[in-house]
Order: structure tokens, then C-alpha cells, then sequence
């Protein structure tokens, strides 16, 4: 087991306890705190990391000594601080990786993601999804969870739906050509995307290959409302607060946007692409 684990464990274990002393089972503290009864266990049994957020409300609603909560924030945060390496967090699970984004974005009303290589897990099938867990497993050595990632990734896109949240997501038109999994799978996926496009909430903006590129295509991000970008890297996750951080990337995300195009000239290049696919199948 690994150090982060056992971290993790310790933290779950020493919540429990104190949720216990106060006497509170764990769907009256879920409704204390307004949370689904799912992540009380999910913290205490180690497979969400718990977020300093969520460690002072937990603290707060089972009326713990500052002391305590005080204690219970630094080892969240040494938690976090070991998190951002995805070779522990593979370790850790694909599923309870899929968890934690689950409840980051449970808190997120504005939502931008620029991918340059994959579609976004929000609007990935299950199979196309599939491929890429087994990738991702095969690449860090990560538990063979992959069937309990997919459930979880798929309940992940029920945010969707909600009216009051507002997706803005763009990617390169070779990331929709990328063969990470069979064609069958790709075209799905590709249909998939068509659908998703005409959603009310829904921005889905592609950078075609006839466009004059605003800066190099390094890395991926996602921008939560306006106060956290994840940037992922091929061993670390980081998780930027600082203001400045903050609206460079957002500065970036307009300029990908200004390059882009959405909604009908979108699907275009989505249906161009679906073509391609299938021209490429057809016996």
C-alpha cells in the first residue's frame, strides 16, 4: 500500500471517528452539510480524498475544537499536496479518481476545458472511455477498476443536464482523428459529440486545421468558475488558485475560442470527420 493511501485511510478513519462521538450516523451528517450520503462513506472508507473544504465542514458540523479542525486542515492539505501525483493517485484507483473530479465538479457552475489529444471525459462514451482507462492503466500501473471508473464516469455527465451550468469546451480537429480506440468506437464517439452540441448549456468549439494557431498547443486545462485550473501533466495534476494563474489561463481559453469554431460550423467538421471514419471501414 502506498504512503498516500494509508494517509488517506488515516484521515477517513479519524473523520469517522469523530462523526461517531458526536453521534451522528452518516446520512445525518451527509444532510447537516448537504451532501450525497455516498461521500460521508467515500471519505471515511478511503476512496475520495477528502478537500480542506470539506474537512472544516465536517469539523464544524460535529462541533470538533479548533484545535482539532486546525489539524484536520493540515492533513488535508499534505494529502492534496501528495494527490497531485498521478502515479499515486492511479494507485489509489481509477474509480476514486473519478470520484474526487466528480466532486470538484459537483461545486462548479462555469466549466471551460481546452483537450489538444482526447475528448473530454465529460462527453466521452462508456467505450471509448473504456480504451482510454485501459490505456491509462496500462501507462501507470493503476487497479483494474475499469469497469467501476466507466459508472462513475458516466454518472459525471448527469451535470450536463442541469440548466444552471454552463460547459465551454474546444479542442483541436486532430484530437477527434487521434485513433485511441477502434473505428466503431471512434464513430460512436463522434456521434456522441454531434448530440452534445446542440445542448442549450453547451459550448463545443473545434480549432479546424485551416486555422492559424494563437500559441503552441502544450497541455491540456480545465478552468473551475474562476478560482481553480487543473492542468494535468504526465505525473502531476496541478491544481493553480493564484489569481494570476487564474486568468492567464482564461486569457488562453479566449484565445483558443477566437480561433475556433461552434455550433453548426462545429458539426461540420465533427460530421467530416465521422466521414472519414467510415469511409475508412466500408468494405
Amino acid at each position: 500500500m502506498s504512503s498516500f493511501q494509508q494517509a488517506r485511510i488515516d484521515l477517513g478513519t479519524r473523520l469517522r471517528h469523530l462523526r461517531e462521538a458526536a453521534q451522528l450516523s452518516g446520512k445525518d451528517l451527509a444532510a447537516r452539510l448537504n451532501w450525497q450520503a455516498s461521500k460521508v462513506s467515500r471519505i471515511e472508507n478511503a476512496r475520495q480524498t477528502a478537500t480542506e473544504d470539506d474537512v472544516v465542514v465536517w469539523g464544524q458540523a460535529v462541533e470538533a475544537s479548533p484545535e482539532v479542525i486546525d489539524e484536520l486542515i493540515a492533513e488535508a492539505i499534505g494529502l492534496l499536496e501528495r494527490h497531485d501525483s498521478w502515479r499515486q493517485r492511479h494507485k489509489s484507483g481509477l474509480a476514486a479518481l473519478q470520484e474526487d473530479i466528480r466532486d470538484l465538479e459537483s461545486r462548479t457552475k462555469l466549466f471551460r476545458a481546452f483537450e489538444p489529444g482526447v475528448v473530454m471525459g465529460l462527453l466521452q462514451t462508456a467505450e471509448y472511455a473504456r480504451n482510454i482507462f485501459c490505456k491509462v492503466r496500462r501507462v501507470y500501473g493503476a487497479t483494474d477498476d475499469v469497469d467501476a471508473a466507466i459508472r462513475v464516469r458516466m454518472r459525471r455527465q448527469e451535470i450536463l443536464y442541469d440548466p444552471e451550468r454552463r460547459f465551454r469546451f474546444v479542442v483541436p480537429e486532430a484530437a477527434l482523428r487521434y485513433r485511441l480506440a477502434p473505428d466503431e468506437v471512434m464513430r460512436g464517439q463522434l456521434d456522441r459529440l454531434l448530440a452534445v452540441t446542440t445542448l442549450p448549456n453547451v459550448e463545443f468549439g473545434v480549432i479546424p486545421f485551416s486555422a492559424e494557431l494563437p500559441s503552441t498547443l502544450l497541455n491540456g486545462f480545465w478552468i473551475y468558475n474562476e478560482s481553480l485550473v487543473g492542468v494535468p501533466t504526465r505525473t502531476k495534476d496541478l491544481q493553480l488558485r493564484d489569481p494570476e494563474d487564474v486568468a492567464f489561463y482564461a486569457n488562453a481559453f479566449e484565445d483558443l475560442c477566437e480561433v475556433a469554431v461552434f455550433r453548426e460550423r462545429a458539426r461540420e467538421v465533427i460530421f467530416r470527420v465521422l466521414v472519414d471514419f467510415a469511409d475508412r471501414t466500408a468494405p
